[in-house]
Formats: structure tokens, C-alpha cells, sequence
């Protein structure tokens, strides 16, 4: 079982991790013009075809001290392919980020974005409840994200976190709800906690005991999957 008394101790992660995937290309000059032309609109209509979804969270969506692979989006993405879905999962996790930080980078994100984003799955509140930031504030920041995600007219699921039992009754009493009621509010799918089933399994935590091993991200999307699957098939 976790110690989440020693949660509350851990120094907050500073650095952006943003993973960037590339296409390998081949030489120019090694190819043909008909052949690179071929190439060029295959790729397009690939890209055409791609929806996007962005999993927009903390380190926990990150990948924090994972290959680049081994992440929530990557896997997430390779599972979605795996049943079919043309999607490309865009990891917008930022490990330390709370909820303010969070509503701050929103717009940023979706602004940039390669292309029309067509799903967000929105996963923040852990570093909030960690900071002990009033539950109140956490709900504030996240029902203005989920509102700037409905006036852009883009999709939401919902990932939840619970209080850490050390915090008392009368915080979790104020900060667990939060995501049930934003589910219901916006009709959002919702997958009430990250880490259910993972966060109990050492063989599944990292060594710090806060963050999924590789395993463990592969644990969470297989439960996850089936929601974003649902929620992309509903909007087609």
C-alpha cells in the first residue's frame, strides 16, 4: 500500500515534457519525382484522415521517466489504432502542473495545435491536492477549462483523482466530488481515478510510488481505451 503521508513531501516537477514524433523520410535525391509525389499525398490523406485528440494533464500523462513510447498518449494512441481509430494522441502533459497552471496554457495549446483538435481527456487536480490547495480553486480552474473546451465546441473525457487520506474527510469531502459533478454538468465521460487498481501495485509504480512504470500506463489504458473509443465512435 502507497504511503500517501509522504506525498504531500514531494518536490513539484519543473520541467515541460513534450514529446515530439517525427516522420523518417528517405533521401530526396534518392527517390523518384512520380514516387515522392506518391509519398507526399499519401501522407496527406493520412493526415486528413488523423482526428486529434489531446491528453492534457500532469506528470502522470507526461511520462514521467518513461521512454518516449511507454507514455500514456503514445499508448494510448497505439491501442486506439490497434482498434481501428485513424487518431493521433498529442501528449500536452507538463509534469507539476496544477489546475491554474493548467486554464493558463489551455488556450495556448488548442491555438497551436497541428490541426482541429476533435477531443481533449482532461486529467488535472493530483498537484492541487498534493499543494493542498483549496478544493474550491481546484473546481474553479477546471470548470473554466471545461468551459473554454465547450465554447470551442471540442469533446471532453474526464480522468478523476481522489484526496490522499491523510488530508482529512472534510478536504475529500470538498475536493472528490469535484469531477463527478463537472461529468454530469457538461455530460462528460469520466474515468473517476487515474491511478485506480495501479497506484496499490507496486510492481506497477515507479519507485517513487506516485507515478505508473510502464506497465502500470498499460494498465490504465486498457481501461481507459474502451471510454475514449465509445466517446470518438459517438462523434463520428
Amino acid at each position: 500500500m502507497v504511503n500517501y503521508a509522504d506525498l504531500r513531501n514531494i518536490l513539484l516537477y519543473g520541467a515541460l515534457l513534450l514529446l515530439f514524433q517525427g516522420l523518417t523520410a528517405c533521401d530526396a535525391a534518392q527517390v523518384p519525382e512520380q514516387a515522392r509525389q506518391g509519398q507526399q499525398d499519401t501522407a496527406a490523406g493520412k493526415a486528413e484522415q488523423s482526428r486529434l485528440v489531446v491528453a492534457f494533464g500532469d506528470s502522470l500523462y507526461a511520462g514521467y521517466q518513461l521512454d518516449p513510447k511507454q507514455g500514456f498518449a503514445p499508448q494510448l494512441q497505439a491501442a486506439l489504432r490497434d482498434k481501428g481509430f485513424g487518431v493521433t494522441v498529442l501528449n500536452a502533459g507538463v509534469s507539476g502542473d496544477t489546475t491554474a497552471a493548467g486554464l493558463a496554457r489551455l488556450s495556448f495549446v488548442l491555438d497551436n495545435a497541428p490541426q482541429e483538435v476533435e477531443m481533449v481527456i482532461l486529467g488535472l487536480g493530483g498537484n492541487d491536492m498534493l499543494r493542498g490547495i483549496r478544493p474550491e480553486e481546484t473546481r474553479a480552474n477546471l470548470t473554466a477549462m471545461m468551459e473554454e473546451l465547450k465554447r470551442r465546441k471540442i469533446d471532453v473525457v474526464l480522468t478523476g483523482m481522489v484526496a490522499a487520506p491523510n488530508l482529512g474527510a472534510a478536504y475529500a469531502s470538498k475536493f472528490n466530488p469535484i469531477y463527478t459533478d463537472l461529468a454530469k454538468e457538461y455530460d462528460a465521460p469520466l474515468y473517476p481515478f487515474f491511478l485506480d487498481g495501479v497506484v496499490t501495485d507496486k510492481r506497477l509504480m515507479l519507485a517513487d510510488g506516485i507515478h505508473p512504470n510502464s506497465d502500470g500506463v498499460g494498465n490504465i489504458v486498457s481501461k481507459i481505451e474502451p471510454i475514449i473509443a465509445a466517446a470518438l465512435t459517438a462523434n463520428e
